[in-house]
């Protein structure tokens, strides 16, 4: 099954929603009598949540390799942001966007660097967010600030896919 129906219901008045099966829905919702408000859908993020840990497994051991490589074979994305900043918040929603985009060709992955402040470090961030960008065959590009989907699109496509 490649859909299912969410069913949301507040006394009398319900709402059906039909999402891909791999999407869990959190609904927030205000119903009255013929007004329907949704405040707010969440769904499981596209984006992959990653520690200092996963960093070293997956990417690039930086505590015992001297030259970069990374170990993928896709590009990727490194979004260090925290939960409370602004900026990040707003970005989510557009990597979220380009990871179902490019899914298959890119990765984009997710630190929180209140949790993962070892990480954070190696890279010596100090504003937030601030995107690692990390091509295939190459050196990776560090940028901090909070870019319009058209300036991710540009850097993927002129950078990471070129």
């Amino acid at each position: 099954m490649l859909f299912k129906s969410w069913k949301v219901k507040a006394g009398s008045a319900s709402s059906t929603f039909h999402l891909p099966t791999f999407m869990k829905m959190t609904l927030i919702t205000r119903l009255t009598a013929r007004k329907y408000y949704l405040c707010r859908i969440i769904t499981d993020m596209a984006t992959i949540k990653l520690t200092t840990q996963d960093f070293k497994d997956k990417i690039f051991d930086y505590e015992n390799e001297k030259e970069w490589k990374s170990k993928d074979n896709l590009p990727i994305i490194i979004d260090f942001y925290a939960d409370w900043c602004g900026p990040c918040k707003m970005v989510a929603p557009v990597l979220e966007e380009l990871s179902a985009e490019y899914d298959g060709k890119l990765l984009i992955y997710k630190v929180d660097t209140d949790k993962e402040i070892e990480l954070a470090s190696v890279f010596g961030i100090q504003s937030i967010p601030t995107f690692l960008f990390i091509p295939v065959e190459g050196d990776p590009m560090l940028q901090p600030g909070a870019f319009p989907k058209h300036v991710f699109k540009e850097i993927i496509e002129e950078q990471l896919l070129a």
